[in-house]
């Protein structure tokens, strides 16, 4: 591993976590939570020697916070970079010399630029390999005598590359190659595409079956409005071959988009859809009318967010017949996904269709299990990509997943662990230091009927090791009550006085039990979420 890749794994501080202060925290807040924590840690207010040097680091730690916090231009650096940003040779001239905007301003333009540089060295390659599989013998056998033949009716390969010239200018090169009983045929095509104002323009030259070459273009004509075209010209031994297409599209709210397209070529047709995207739903439907068909589709995904799984519908009439579909797709690693969707209609009878997506790579598997609608076709393709699919999760994906997981704890526990080992002396340091605050504000609490602490617990509560993984935190957070009410903000909790984060690389959450005006409560929030107490009926 570079150093670059280690550095990624290094935990640095985070000043609005340990002063317990939102994003956008007032030079009010800001002041109040350094006098708040001054009064727990100020050296001064400690008499015993071991007391007054553990009052001293974290009060160091409390003024190193304030001291970026409260500075406008330090912080416009931490906020863009972190806190190396501030260790770095050159900002401080930066921060002299320019206004928080223009800091934050100059960020963003070099992080710009460097995704500019990276996308000039990305050739973005991108593959599809299909293979179309006839496996009707299995349902509808010639021979009872003989076993069903499976074979590959045929199979397709193709692969593009784009190659950006400049930040305007990309060119792309594509080729497909395809088999099927015996015979092959083949294209190829290179692409040059320019951004024009509101707008591309694109030039294709390609062979295949005879020489091929085309334009092609788009352009917002408003807001809400876009059209394209292409015309395209293949020069064949019987003459020229003209095709064009033109589509016309209308934004017709936040989610959803109208389009209305002519194609004019050998099977001229025109039509129109409606497509809707949210979060948790996108839908279909669209129409047309041409030669030699004519038909209508609708389909809905529901997309489980939670799950990382998509679930689809969608159906299809016309003159050639009726095609009805159902699948799933699940996304199995940050850049892989399967899909399995089973299609029934006439005349294509029951199809599989398998799907592989690695990073830019697919792979495709159409399994023509029966030409007509066979009910033993249809329940085999719904329920064999059900049962294969738990059956290699269980013995391959999950495996593999938690190994990785754990090699990326180990690591990243490695690169901190002295730190982490500071982390934790440092928090047994506060609470220590905190006690004489925590019996007052209990004191308090108890004489108003407020908010009293009776138990919190942060770490990996899913792991079984109860020493390891869960640390008691009770009185840090008894100590961040403020007027019977506490408020942590969505940042790490890892971070506040007096937690250290016990289980790094694990899913953590903060377990509260707490009374309130004599009723006893209890809640369960993640590690980066916000919480306000007591919570309001």
């Amino acid at each position: 591993m570079s150093d670059d890749d280690e550095a990624t794994q290094e935990v640095e501080e985070n000043y609005y976590a340990f002063l317990n202060l939102p994003k956008n925290a007032t030079s009010e807040q800001i002041n109040a939570a350094y006098r708040k924590l001054s009064r727990i840690y100020h050296p001064d207010k400690h008499v015993d020697p071991n007391s007054k040097h553990k009052a001293e680091t974290l009060f160091n730690r409390t003024k190193r916070a304030y001291e970026v916090l409260s500075d406008p231009h330090k912080r416009a650096i931490y906020d863009c970079v972190g806190e190396k940003g501030l260790k770095t040779d050159g900002w401080e001239i930066v921060h002299r010399t320019k206004t928080p905007a223009e800091i934050r301003e100059e960020y963003e333009n070099l992080a710009r630029a460097q995704e500019e540089r990276k996308l000039l060295q990305r050739t973005n390659p991108r593959g599809n390999i299909t293979i179309n599989v006839n496996a009707t013998e299995l349902f509808a056998p010639y021979d009872d005598d003989e076993i069903p033949k499976i074979e590959v009716s045929s199979m397709s390969i193709s692969q593009s590359i784009e190659a950006p010239i400049t930040l305007k200018d990309t060119v792309t090169m594509s080729g497909n190659l395809h088999s099927s009983n015996g015979t092959g045929s083949g294209n190829f095509l290179i692409s040059g595409r320019r951004l024009i104002n509101k707008g591309w323009l694109e030039l294709d030259l390609g062979a295949g079956n005879g020489p091929m070459m085309g334009v092609k273009g788009s352009r917002n004509l408003s807001q809400k409005v876009f059209c394209n075209g292409g015309l395209s010209l293949n020069f064949r031994e019987s003459g020229v071959v003209p095709a064009f297409v033109t589509t016309l599209a209308v934004q017709l709210d936040k989610h959803t988009i109208g389009y209305l397209t002519y194609n004019a070529s050998a099977q001229s047709s025109m039509s129109t859809s409606i497509e809707s995207q949210t979060e948790k739903h996108a839908w279909n439907t669209s129409l047309l009318i041409g030669v030699p068909h004519c038909y209508i589709t609708a389909s809905y995904t529901r997309k489980l967010i939670q799950y990382e799984l998509k679930l689809k519908v969608a159906v299809k009439a016309g003159t050639f017949g009726f095609l009805t579909e159902c699948g799933a797709e699940k996304k199995v690693s940050k850049y892989s996904s399967v899909v399995a969707t089973v299609s029934v209609g006439r005349p294509t009878g029951v199809y599989l269709r398998l799907k592989l997506i690695r990073s830019n790579q697919t792979y495709v598997f159409p399994i023509h299990l029966s030409d007509e609608i066979v009910p033993a076709a249809i329940f085999y393709a719904t329920i064999a990509p059900v049962i294969g699919w738990f059956l290699i999760k269980k013995t391959l994906i999950d495996p593999m997943n938690q190994e990785r997981k754990s090699i990326e704890i180990k690591k990243t526990r490695k690169n901190n662990e002295q730190r982490l080992a500071l982390k934790k002396e440092e928090a047994r340091a506060a609470v220590e230091l905190m006690m004489h605050t925590y019996e007052r504000i209990v004191l308090e609490e108890n004489d108003r009927q407020g908010l009293i602490i009776l138990k919190a617990v942060y770490g990996a509560f899913e792991q079984d090791d109860e020493n390891e993984s869960k640390i008691d935190v009770t009185i840090p957070t008894q100590c961040l009550v403020n007027t019977s009410t506490l408020i942590l903000y969505n940042s790490t909790k890892s971070e506040l006085p007096g937690f250290y984060d016990p289980c790094i690389g694990e899913e953590k959450s903060l377990y509260i039990e707490y009374s309130y005006q004599n009723q006893q409560h209890s809640i369960s929030i993640k590690d980066t979420e916000a919480i306000r107490l007591p919570l309001r009926e």
